[in-house]
Parts: structure tokens; C-alpha cells; sequence
């Protein structure tokens, strides 16, 4: 038996027309939503300042149009597969009909990375944020992971510690690493106190909320991303329509960061070259938008519906992408977001400069938290669709595609994974996935940009919705930039994508193949 054998495109079809499959429910604007939900985390908030400070200067505005275009490149191509091909399993299913079932397994697998790894690390954050807009009320025990610590220093002056290594909560307890104790020994005249983290209550109680919702419904749970990205982009609009009475002209000049600037040495790090090393750390912002394909077979008209939601949503993003680095690279000057490091910049920037408006400090932090609840629903929302596709193609048991008799929702594959995504949010630290999620999505980008080319080839009749244009340049120069990132990526994330693809292979060998629907055909 072939390790490339293909699913063929009629079987497919056929499944999309299945009465008794998923239920549809999505309309355009439905999966506009989803697709905004998806890419509208605490990405814009973090990304712009860090895209500023280290590369870009003002002109990280151009950098996000330079990283939206690489992103069309293979939102063109998904397009063109979800209007033609409208099954659940986004990626996976497109590769499993144009490179063949063990390409479609290694994909289904690096999926896991993006959607499962993804909702738990973002979870984690979500908690974070939480924390802290609750001002450190949840005790450290019950928001960190077992292999977490702090060190709490009591009876001691705050004030005689150099600025930069002390980190002062909003309750007043001064909370120091080992690193920052160790250095500041000899002037620790006071008790130091270790707390160690026992469970993240709070990501896992927003996975649970997240995945009974999406048991009860696909429509119900597009509803509540709906409301929660109106909160969201409501306040980024917000922060646009204010922040534009407080743009200081001065702060745009010169545009981009001249060359010879200290700490600026190297092609990427001024001028043109810097717009394009901006570029690398701000495409990660976009990322998400892919996760709409694998609603296909939940859409009312795919064949319309699907490029309105995966393009719609890019294009939307882009514009407040560019719009809100205008005015954050305006109000304060880009030099000094980096001392104020993340989501600390876009605060920092309202409290100096935005006088009267030191709310909407507090109105970004709902802001991020909105953000990350709606990407974590989608992502649990994609990572199910993905595992139903295969457990119907037997690669995965068919516990992952039973659906829930009044629902019609894959509820066991959400409660599975809640079991599997919550059991690393509670007790494994976010900074363990590192860059997994974004290669699992990188690599899902490459596979997809070259299915679009080789279904060109293969079959070039088949009716075509929505067709890529300029093929095969725009797939190509998918896969070229989508590779260039993956290449990009930190050494040690490159080795555990490897270790975990592994894994997969021996999941493959030892269970897949056998069980493929493909062997009784």
C-alpha cells in the first residue's frame, strides 16, 4: 500500500453533501468573526511596541503591510481549497487529496501544535492578564504551573532596590527570580519567602467554559466570539479615535530608523532592512486566519462564504493593524517602548502621554483578555474539526468523530481534548511551547500554498468557486516566504517540532495506516 495514496476529490465532495454530517450554520459574517477572533490576540499589543523598538521605528506600519501581504499569499491558496473542497480538516484534508495520506497525517499532526499547544499557551496568558487586571488577587499557588516559583520579599524597603531588577505588583509585595535575589543578596536584609505554583486554575476553568461551549454549538459559540470581538475591536477603534488628537508629527520623523543608530547594527535592524525585520516579528500577529477552513463543512454556502471569511478577516486585521501602529509610534516615540517592555508599551503610552484618557489603560487589558478568550475558542473549535476529519478517514479512533445526538458537535473530541489541553495549561508552563505553535502553522501554510499548485496540475476541470490568481506565482511565493520563517525559527524549537513529528510518525505506523478507511477501498 502507497504511504501517498489520496482521498479521492468525489469521496470528499460527497462527505460535504452528507445531511447528517456537521451542522450548517455560518454565515459570511459568522466567519468573518471567527477569523478575527482567531488573529486578534494580544498579537497587535505586544508585537507593535517589540516590531518599533527593535527594528522598524515608525515605519513597523509598513512592516505589518509587508507581513499582511506574505500572509495573502497562502490565504489566497486556502481560499481556493475551502470553497472547493468545504470538509472540516482545513490543511489536512487538502493535503489528503492532493500529496497523499502520510503528507495529510504529518499536517493533522503539526496541527496539534497550532490549535491544541496553541489554546493551551494562550490560556496560560489568559490568566496571567487576569491576574493582573485583578491586581495579583489570585494567590501565586493557584495561577502557576508546579514547576513555577517566586520569591516574595517581606519587611523591606521597595524603594532601595535598583530600578530595572525590582518588579513591584500592584498589591505592593515585591516578587523577585532567583537570579534577581542571588544578585541582590547582600542588600536583602529581609525575609525571603518561596511560593511554588501548584495548578493554573484560571486556564483551566476558561478551557472548560470555552469547550462546553462549543458542545452545546457551533452557532452559539460563533455568537459569543462575536460579542467578544465587537469588545475587542471596539476598544482597539477606541484607542485609533483618541490616540489621533495625541499624535506628535515629531515622533514620525524620520520614518524609518537611520542607519547608525546605536544598538541598530545590521541590515535588518534600520532603514528598509528594518521594515522587513519588523515584518518577521509582526507576521506572527496575523496568524490564525486558516483556522476558518476548518469550519467549512459548518458554513451555510462555502463555496461564497469560506474567501469572504478567510480574506475578509485578513483584510479587516491589516487595517487595524496599520491604523493602530500609526497612532502608538505617534503618541509616544518609538525609542521608548523599548524600556517598556510588551503590553506594558501600549499603557505606558496612554498614562505619559494621553491625558485624561488613563482608562483605556485598563479598557486594553479587557481588551488583550477578549482577544485571547476568542482565539482560544476558535483554536479548540479547529483542533476538533481537524481530529473529526481524521477519525472519519480512520486515522484517528472513532471516539474523535461521534456526534452529540442533539447538537450535532464532535462533544466527546471536545472533551478529550479538554482533558489533554487543560492538563498542560494547569500544570505546565507557557514558556515550554516556545514558537511550536507558530511552526505547526507555518508548515500548515507551506503544505496548503503547494496542494493548490499540484491540484492545478492534477485536476485542472474541477469547478473552482474562488480561484488563487497569478498560479503557480502566488503558491510559490507561499511557500517560499512561509519556509523562510520556519527556517527562521529558534534552533531548540526546530528540534522539538522534529522530536514531536517523530512521535507522530510512529503513531502513523503503529495505528494509522492500519485503520485507514483508504484500505477497504
Amino acid at each position: 500500500m502507497s504511504l501517498f495514496r489520496k482521498k479521492s476529490l468525489d469521496v470528499l465532495l460527497a462527505q460535504a453533501g452528507d445531511a447528517k454530517g456537521l451542522k450548517r450554520t455560518l454565515g459570511p459574517i459568522s466567519l468573518v468573526a471567527l477569523g478575527i477572533g482567531a488573529i486578534i490576540g494580544a498579537g497587535l499589543f505586544v508585537r507593535t511596541a517589540s516590531a518599533s523598538a527593535e527594528a522598524a521605528g515608525p515605519a513597523v506600519t509598513l512592516s505589518f503591510i509587508v507581513a499582511a501581504i506574505g500572509c495573502v499569499f497562502a490565504g489566497l491558496c486556502y481560499a481556493e481549497f475551502a470553497a472547493m473542497i468545504p470538509i472540516a480538516g482545513s490543511a489536512y484534508t487538502y493535503a489528503y487529496t492532493t500529496l497523499g495520506e502520510l503528507v495529510a497525517w504529518i499536517i493533522g499532526w503539526a496541527l496539534i501544535m497550532e490549535y491544541a499547544l496553541g489554546a493551551a499557551t494562550v490560556s496560560i496568558s489568559w490568566s496571567e492578564y487576569l491576574n493582573a487586571l485583578l491586581g495579583g488577587a489570585i494567590p501565586y499557588e493557584w495561577s502557576h504551573s508546579p514547576f513555577e516559583h517566586v520569591n516574595q520579599v517581606l519587611g523591606s524597603n521597595i524603594s532601595q532596590f535598583p530600578e530595572g531588577l525590582a518588579r513591584l505588583a500592584k498589591n505592593g509585595i515585591l516578587l523577585l527570580s532567583d537570579t534577581e535575589v542571588k544578585s541582590l543578596a547582600p542588600n536583602l536584609h529581609a525575609l525571603v519567602v518561596t511560593h511554588h505554583g501548584l495548578v493554573n486554575l484560571p486556564s483551566l476553568i476558561i478551557l472548560l467554559l470555552l469547550s462546553l461551549l462549543l458542545i452545546k454549538g457551533t452557532e452559539e459559540s460563533a455568537l459569543v466570539n462575536g460579542v467578544i470581538v465587537f469588545i475587542k475591536v471596539a476598544i482597539v477603534l477606541i484607542f485609533i479615535a483618541v490616540g489621533w488628537h495625541f499624535i506628535n508629527p515629531a515622533n514620525h520623523t524620520p520614518y524609518m530608523i537611520p542607519e547608525g543608530t546605536p544598538g541598530h547594527e545590521g541590515f535588518f535592524k534600520y532603514g528598509w532592512g528594518g521594515v522587513l525585520g519588523g515584518a518577521g516579528i509582526v507576521f506572527f500577529a496575523f496568524i490564525g486566519f486558516d483556522a476558518v477552513s476548518t469550519a467549512a463543512q459548518e458554513a451555510k454556502n462555502p463555496k461564497k462564504d469560506m474567501p469572504i471569511g478567510i480574506l475578509g478577516s485578513l483584510v479587516v486585521c491589516t487595517i487595524l493593524y496599520i491604523l493602530f501602529s500609526h497612532v502608538m509610534t505617534g503618541v509616544a516615540n518609538w525609542k521608548e517602548f523599548a524600556a517598556q517592555g510588551k503590553e506594558a508599551s501600549v499603557a505606558y503610552a496612554i498614562r505619559t502621554y494621553m491625558t485624561g484618557y488613563s482608562w483605556l489603560a485598563t479598557a486594553v487589558t479587557i481588551a488583550i483578555l477578549a482577544g485571547f478568550s476568542s482565539v482560544i475558542l476558535v483554536m479548540l473549535l479547529g483542533q476538533s474539526r481537524v481530529f473529526y476529519s481524521m477519525a472519519n478517514d480512520g486515522l484517528l479512533p472513532k471516539v474523535f468523530s461521534d456526534l452529540h445526538p442533539k447538537f450535532r458537535t464532535p462533544y466527546k473530541s471536545n472533551m478529550i481534548l479538554f482533558v489533554f489541553v487543560g492538563a498542560f495549561a494547569a500544570f505546565v508552563p507557557g514558556s515550554v511551547a516556545g514558537d511550536l505553535t507558530s511552526f505547526g502553522t507555518l508548515f500548515a501554510f507551506v503544505l496548503v500554498s503547494a496542494g493548490v499548485w499540484v491540484m492545478r496540475k492534477s485536476n485542472p476541470n474541477v469547478e473552482r468557486p474562488f480561484r488563487a490568481p497569478l498560479v503557480p506565482f502566488v503558491p510559490i511565493m507561499g511557500i517560499l516566504i512561509c519556509a523562510g520563517m520556519i527556517i527562521a525559527l529558534d534552533p531548540h524549537t526546530l528540534i522539538s517540532a522534529l522530536v514531536w513529528m517523530v512521535i507522530g510518525l510512529l503513531v502513523y505506523f503503529g495505528y494509522s495506516k492500519s485503520h485507514s478507511k483508504l484500505n477497504h477501498l
